[in-house]
């Protein structure tokens, strides 16, 4: 909301003193949120002033339209000579008013304006147009023309309001009432102890049966709608500078007399308003929620095909607006450019249900200035009083004249009251403020207060978001001051620090922390597009995936089955800014569903669910698993003085699940496999094994070139993925730390000849398993080929250390010892002995 201080002065008497920047501070003491304070027309400086166009000679030989102009700007100029002014604009005539810029002058943007020669001519100064004096948009992009009312030579600075102060201010949407200058200058009123002049306290006649038709077929959706009608209007009237100047200062782009007022009264009081032009009304105005498929084509031109839960108002035609959010083409507030003209207007204020106006404006994706107000709740006594001043500006500035019938519809409502302890925003802040201060500050809210001990307090209208004593001691705390809240620790009860879980998922973000990774926390949510790009089979559990009612994006309305596509999209985006050694890692949940989720009914929101209702939730929630993924791209070792680097590569993934296992102090085993979108050479299994069984949990590896062609990735981008709540499984008690020898250890090395096809992990559990208790680590350090081993043959090396915890071990324990583990690898493998 952006609020003019010239405008809240008009309501509120502030000090003549007081700048845009003390009303700031004010506003955020009392909890409303000004994010800026603009200062129009700074550095601005005069003579700008009102000049009348007395000649125009069009300039030939110029690629564009030149016309030299003589203008009358009074004495202005010190001579009271006509002021020669070359302009390339074309939209005025000779006897227009005008917006002339005398030498000497500086506009905004430290413009200096000085005489000089162009297009073969002498130019003093400038007509100005509405960009040029920082005005904001009129609509027209061209010179501003002025009434013809207005003297030559008056200053157009005071005349235009060009220097003022605006505050922007975030409204959150539990502060609706804020977005009305009547809101604002309650806020400021109660910040600064001074009376409220409120512009909603008017004279409006009772309502009579004269008025136009109405006819409410939804009281829920519509429970008050006011109508009056004015008749007379002047079709070429516009509007006066100031209404003109207050509607660009908060944001609006004046349009025509009829809407610039329903939207100066919708920026006064915060109801929202629409003009019908009664002679395009047929019959009777209703409100009804629509049929389903039911078209209307609204203000901005679009066909909208309606909802049977859209709220529409109709004629004997049809919908001609959808409530609360835009109105209707067909009964638009005619166009004097256009040679159209509008003489008789219907005015519409109505109060519409808050969360069917939201449901609405987000269904057809069309957020406008009412439904903004109205789903942040509009005070629905104001609607009297705001079609009263409406019509009370049509009458002043457009010549009408207001008809005696006064429709107004309303559906049974009674005030809201709430019953609340005197003392209980004392004991929710922890400070002792008194009933006398609790009442006080309740009534400058609007509330009204009975009782002693035991408040009982009526809401004013314009507060919807007062609902329960919590609210009342909020609104006392903030007004007291947030800031004069004492401040103490709480201090935690013993015993309640982090879970073993929740310990051993931070050991997880550490070690991959420290082996080089970078955490990425992504959104997750994902699309069946990122699922082809990854080349998943069609019946992938990964593509069963579980859709948003309401997503964020059209492109990604499912929840995450994997973690590397928010993965992947982080590394590309990285990759596309210059950074290409990157090591990503993220850790989270994942969503399976597994075909046995119940459906559950929407819950009420007026109680806390039953047990019952809350299970059926659980049972309908489908299966989170939390896993851990990583993704490398580029040098996994930088090249230097020390030696030349090298590129991540498969191996590397891997040993980051190798990583996290040892975290858990479990013992991956690591296979061959298949499994999208992972290369099909280069793609490991990962399995643990938990209760005596072999759990898949995970895969690593380097990605399919098709995949990373499809993502655009950089080549040989390589991940991993797993799931740590099948690696928490296998964890068998606390993990033990090692034992360490203080004997020495003997070391063995061994080169066995196996068949090609044999996997190097497969030789390697045999020897653990030949060598027995002794074996204290085993290590692959060289894999060889050639035609020394034979075709089909390769020679896997491997160093075997032995350690006895309680002696020296001789030469032949542990030559026995490996002997007994090439055994079992001859007979599991068929390996053998290089060189035997």
């Amino acid at each position: 909301m952006r609020v003019p201080l010239s405008w809240l002065r008009e309501y509120v008497d502030l000090p003549a003193t007081e700048t845009g920047r003390d009303v700031q501070a004010k506003l955020v003491a009392v909890g409303l949120e000004v994010e800026t304070v603009e200062q129009i027309g700074a550095g601005l400086k005069g003579p700008l002033v009102v000049g009348q166009v007395l000649t125009i000679e069009e300039l030939e030989g110029f690629k564009k339209p030149i016309r030299f102009c003589t203008v009358d700007v009074g004495s202005a100029n010190g001579t009271g000579e006509p002021q020669e002014i070359v302009c390339g604009a074309r939209n005025f005539a000779v006897g227009d008013k005008v917006v002339v810029v005398l030498p000497g002058a500086v506009l905004p943007g430290d413009f200096a304006i000085a005489a000089r020669k162009t297009y073969g001519r002498t130019s003093h100064g400038m007509i100005c147009s509405t960009d040029e004096l920082g005005m904001g948009d009129d609509g027209t992009h061209g010179i501003i023309v002025l009434p013809p009312e207005h003297e030559v030579g008056t200053d157009a600075i005071e005349l235009l309001e060009l220097v003022d102060e605006v505050l922007d201010i975030a409204v959150t949407p539990d502060r609706g009432y804020c977005l009305s200058m009547r809101g604002v200058a309650r806020e400021t009123a109660i910040a600064y102890g001074l009376p409220l002049r409120d512009p909603a306290l008017l004279d409006v006649p009772a309502p009579n049966a004269f008025g136009y038709p109405v006819k409410i077929a939804d009281p829920i959706g519509c429970d008050r709608f006011t109508a009056r009608t004015v008749v007379g209007l002047e079709p070429e009237a516009r509007s006066p500078i100031w209404l003109q100047r207050r509607l660009q200062k908060a944001g609006m782009r004046p349009i025509s007399l009829a809407v610039d007022i329903t939207n100066y009264v919708m920026l006064e009081l915060g109801q929202p308003l629409h003009a019908y032009d009664r002679t395009r009304v047929d019959g009777p105005i209703g409100v009804r929620r629509a049929q389903q498929g039911e078209k209307l084509t609204t203000l901005d031109g679009t066909v909208r095909v309606l909802d049977a839960e859209d709220l529409v108002i109709t004629d004997d035609r049809g919908p001609i607006g959808l409530a609360g959010v835009m109105g209707g083409a067909n009964t638009e507030i005619a166009d004097v450019k256009n040679g159209e003209n509008t003489t008789e207007v219907v005015i519409e204020a109505a109060h519409f249900d808050a969360i069917s106006i939201a449901r609405t404006a987000r269904r057809h994706k069309l957020s406008s200035e009412a439904s903004k107000r109205f789903e942040r709740g509009v005070d629905p006594q104001a609607a009297a009083a705001a079609a009263q001043r409406t019509v009370d500006l049509l009458v002043l500035l457009a010549g009408g004249t207001a008809e005696a019938g006064v429709t107004e519809v309303t559906a049974p409502s009674a005030p809201r009251t709430i019953a609340m302890p005197a003392d209980h925003p004392d004991r929710v802040a922890g400070v002792a403020y008194g009933r006398e201060t609790v009442v006080r500050r309740l009534q400058q809210v609007g509330c009204d207060v009975y009782g002693q001990d035991e408040l009982l307090v009526t809401v004013p209208s314009w507060r919807p978001d007062l609902s329960e004593p919590n609210d009342l001691a909020e609104e006392v705390i903030r007004l007291e001051g947030y800031e004069n809240l004492p401040s103490t620790l709480p201090t935690p009860p013993s015993g309640r620090g982090l879970t073993d879980r929740q310990r051993l998922h931070r050991r997880f973000g550490r070690a991959l922390a420290g082996a080089g990774y970078v955490e990425a926390l992504n959104y997750p949510f994902i699309g069946d597009a990122v699922l082809d790009q990854l080349g998943l089979d069609a019946d992938d559990a990964r593509r069963r995936t579980v859709k948003l009612v309401n997503p964020l994006s059209d492109e990604e309305p499912a929840l995450r089955t994997t973690l590397l596509p928010g993965l992947l999209g982080a590394l590309r985006r990285n990759d596309g800014r210059g950074s290409h050694d990157l090591a990503l890692f993220e850790t989270g949940l994942v969503f399976r569903p597994t075909g046995d989720e119940t459906r559950t009914e929407r819950l009420t929101v007026d109680r806390r669910p039953t047990d019952d209702e809350i299970a059926g939730l659980n049972a309908a929630l489908p299966r989170q698993p939390r896993r851990a993924a990583v993704v490398l791209a580029g040098a996994r070792e930088q090249a230097g003085w020390w030696g030349k680097g090298r590129p991540a590569d498969w191996a590397d993934s891997i040993e980051a699940a190798r990583t996290i296992a040892r975290e858990a102090g479990v013992e991956l085993i690591v296979r061959s496999d298949q499994h999208a979108p992972w290369h099909p050479g280069r793609c490991a299994a990962l399995f643990v094994t938990s209760a005596g069984e072999e759990t898949l949990v995970g895969h690593a590896g380097e990605l399919h070139p098709r995949v990373i062609k499809e993502l655009h990735l950089p080549e040989r981008t390589c991940a991993m993925e797993i799931e740590l709540d099948l690696l928490e499984q296998a964890v068998d008690g606390a993990l033990q730390a090692p034992r360490i020898s203080t004997f020495p250890v003997a070391t063995q090395d061994v080169a066995l000849i196996v068949a090609q096809d044999v996997p190097a992990t497969t030789v390697e559990e045999a020897l653990r398993a030949g060598a027995g208790q002794l074996l204290e680590s085993l290590r692959l350090f060289d894999v060889f080929t050639g035609d020394q081993i034979g075709e089909g043959k390769k020679s896997l090396a491997y160093a075997l250390r032995f350690r006895a915890p309680d002696r020296t071990l001789t030469v032949d324990e542990a030559t026995a010892a490996r002997d007994a583990a090439v055994a079992l690898a001859a007979e599991r493998t068929g390996a053998v002995l290089r060189g035997a």
